[in-house]
């Protein structure tokens, strides 16, 4: 089964979430909204304990390994946006329950930038209202998604000096705390 390579928190909503009536189609016992929440709760955690006590500690703090974006090649730790990324084409393998990318108005990887207009509105909302969260309904190729946008904060220095000093960043001026892009998550409604 697939779904035993996928994280234990990934396993246990999917395991929770059809019971709960979501699907496709009109969830009956939990509202896409609901469940985007959820999801990013979780998403939001494990990225942010990844950044600040794998990371930022060894890089920043101990000074024992690099993250870097060449992490294969280099025997490095994968840079937070890079684990974020393969979460989600993992859970994308195993699912169709949902989506999620990481998306940023100033993106070191173009593939990183927002494409739809519901992102680019979510981006910038959540840029400009960091503690909110962006809600839309959006159709992409037939299907109507309600899609979900939340701020994606510096947490620790490593997220900072990362986009700061990278060659290809178009914004060098981040702080702890900086809105640096967003999570978007997509639920299918039909």
């Amino acid at each position: 089964m697939k779904r035993r390579h996928a994280s234990l928190t990934l396993a246990l909503l999917m395991v929770a979430l059809p019971l709960a009536g979501c699907g496709g189609g009109e969830p009956e016992g939990i509202s896409p909204q609901r469940m985007a929440d959820a999801l990013h709760a979780v998403m939001e955690a494990d990225r942010t304990v990844y950044t600040r006590n794998v990371v930022n500690r060894l890089q920043n703090e101990e000074d024992v390994i690099q993250a870097t974006e060449h992490w294969k090649d280099e025997k490095t730790l994968p840079l937070p946006a890079q684990m974020f990324r393969m979460g989600s084409e993992l859970a994308a393998r195993n699912t169709d329950e949902f989506t999620y990318s990481l998306q940023s108005l100033w993106p070191i990887n173009k593939q990183n930038e927002p494409r739809t207009d519901a992102e680019k509105e979510g981006l910038q909302y959540v840029t400009e209202n960091p503690d909110e969260n962006y809600y839309a309904e959006e159709e992409l190729g037939g299907t109507t998604y309600f899609t979900a946008v939340y701020a994606d904060q510096a947490v620790a220095e490593a997220c900072v000096s990362c986009h700061n000093d990278h060659k290809d960043s178009p914004r060098t001026d981040f702080e702890l705390g900086d809105v640096m892009g967003g999570v978007v998550i997509r639920i299918p409604r039909s």
